[in-house]
């Protein structure tokens, strides 16, 4: 693993924010309004920002104060994302790369998603059906606080 950033985020209680790839919009709403909630607060939130509600909530997150951390299913930045700088300089961003390959594919997405959900205090699923790559999970952690599949 490769980390950069704040280590010491690791020590604060995690919130998993886990969004599947296809959401209805009424759900999409809630999790922006949730997203704006926690950008308020000082609760570390931990996904791997990957799917395109989780992009998204990623954006409210950075306009807030809470402590962020981003889980890559692929190798360590050569270059940082300019929108992610500023978030590193306040010592708000943890960025943990869980795998050395080139691009992300099924199986580090599933190695990230899996290692999210060991280090996180809570899980929020979100938008998670039978059919989802995230469902498993939902059984696997059901002894970690889960805030809703459905959401």
């Amino acid at each position: 693993m490769d980390c950069l950033g704040n280590h010491d985020l690791l020590n604060l209680p995690k919130t998993a924010f886990l969004a599947s790839s296809t959401i209805p919009t009424d759900m999409v709403l809630r999790c922006y309004d949730w997203a704006t909630q926690m950008a308020k607060e000082e609760q570390c939130i931990i996904s791997g920002f990957s799917s395109h509600l989780e992009k998204e909530v990623l954006h409210f997150l950075m306009k807030g104060r809470c402590p962020i951390i981003l889980v890559m299913a692929r190798e360590m930045y050569k270059q940082i994302p300019s929108e992610l700088r500023p978030l590193l300089d306040a010592h708000r961003l943890l960025i943990i790369s869980v795998s050395k390959a080139v691009r992300q594919s099924k199986a580090t997405a599933h190695a990230r998603n899996k290692y999210i959900c060991e280090i996180a205090d809570k899980i929020l699923f979100v938008g998670v059906t039978e059919k989802s790559s995230l469902y498993p999970l939902t059984d696997t952690y059901k002894n970690k606080e889960i805030m809703g599949t459905g959401f």
